[in-house]
């Protein structure tokens, strides 16, 4: 009795859990259909919906440059050289040296000028014997001539021997003449010849380094056919940037548009500066026309050196603070009118008419027509980024 009981409350529990699979099954397969419809209406109404690249209007700083390669120079340099031939005994300084003006840098076998000097002082000191000699000889010739002069008048000599005295005296100031002359000569050849002496010491015209030397010791120089040039010392303390600007930006640039550059060393550090010359004279490489800009700037630390290739801006405008926009959201019409595309909140598209102010490729300030906040248009977006391109929504599993 115990056992049919047991078996009677069995079946009465079994039989409703046999009566809920049907609904359980229904209820997955409503689930099932339900989330396959919401994800193809998801994909379908992603596909339809305008998909856009856009960018919100942000305040910020912009600025409009000119950009050009560059290379670096001393400001003020001198290329020592020679002004006398000969054999190049010494160069006192090393490329680096620091020097000031007088110091002595270089020396020329000086033996041939100590020679011509000696014998220009040999010759002057020969033509001023003679020229006392003559001297002393007119002044006899002059007492003769007088005493000639006087025998004439007292009758008691003649006409000839007053003539010939005469004749002798002037010939006697000639020959005085002549003497002082090529003293003078002589001189003038001494004092040209203590100069060329003097030249074989070759002494710093200005203050500045050495930052190169092009001739080598023992070499003999020839400043007959060109001015041999021994060493170049420069002033490092201010630097010249020379900036070759292609012809189409070099009417944007002037005498003191600011400018700021980096080095290829120093990409991080910029340097500021101003525009001291614009060359009228192009340079055309490759039948591209480029002008140079030159641009002063001080050198204190010696980080800038000979011949650094740098980049330059030329600052032509600058805003801080302003509304900006992507320049690719700018349209700008036949007329000249610019407009952009706002997105709203809503998806909906509107075009605005914009004026703008400083542009560079990458931002626009925008001076009127939009706010901060707004969502402008940059172009459509990549397939591979459309919305609905993502993962799909997992499907429910039957079972």
């Amino acid at each position: 009795m115990l056992q049919r009981s047991g078996t009677e409350l069995g079946e009465t529990r079994l039989a409703p859990r046999r009566r809920r699979w049907p609904w359980l099954a229904l209820v997955a397969v409503l689930a099932a259909g339900g989330g396959a419809y919401a994800y193809l209406a998801g994909e379908r109404n992603a596909a339809e919906a305008p998909a856009y690249q856009t960018a919100r209007v942000e305040l910020g700083d912009i600025e409009t440059v000119v950009t050009a390669i560059a290379k670096l120079q001393p400001k003020n340099y001198v290329d020592v050289g020679t002004q006398v031939s000969g054999q190049l005994r010494v160069i006192h300084p090393d490329v680096g040296a620091v020097v000031k003006k007088g110091d002595l840098l270089a020396e020329i076998d000086p033996t041939v000028y100590q020679t011509r000097v000696a014998g220009d002082r040999a010759s002057l000191d020969n033509l001023r014997a003679q020229l006392a000699q003559a001297e002393a000889q007119l002044t006899l010739d002059r007492l003769r001539n007088e005493r000639a002069q006087q025998l004439l008048a007292n009758q008691s000599g003649s006409k000839d021997a007053a003539d010939a005295a005469t004749a002798t005296a002037r010939i006697s100031e000639a020959k005085i003449d002549a003497l002082k002359a090529q003293i003078a000569q002589t001189q003038a050849t001494l004092e040209g010849d203590l100069a060329n002496l003097g030249y074989t010491k070759i002494y710093a015209p200005m203050d500045g380094t050495v930052v190169s030397i092009t001739a080598r010791e023992g070499s003999t120089l020839n400043a007959n056919q060109s001015a041999p040039i021994v060493l170049r010392i420069a002033d490092l303390q201010t630097m010249t940037v020379t900036a070759q600007v292609a012809e189409g930006d070099i009417p944007r640039i002037q005498v003191g548009t600011p400018a700021y550059f980096s080095t290829l060393g120093l990409p991080d550090r910029r340097w500021e500066g101003t525009v001291r010359q614009v060359e009228p004279t192009p340079t055309i490489v490759n039948d591209v026309v480029l002008y140079n800009v030159l641009i002063d700037v001080p050198n204190p630390d010696l980080m800038l050196m000979t011949d650094m290739t740098a980049q330059v801006f030329f600052r032509l405008g600058e805003a801080k603070g302003v509304p900006l926009v992507p320049t690719a959201a700018i349209r700008t019409g036949r007329d000249g009118a610019k407009t952009v595309r706002v997105l709203s909140r809503g998806g909906a598209v509107e075009e605005r008419a914009v004026t703008t102010g400083l542009s560079n490729r990458s931002m626009t300030q925008i001076v009127e027509g939009l706010a901060v906040g707004d969502r402008v248009i940059t172009g459509n977006r990549a397939p591979g980024a459309a919305p609905g391109q993502g993962r799909p929504p997992m499907m429910p599993r039957l079972g």
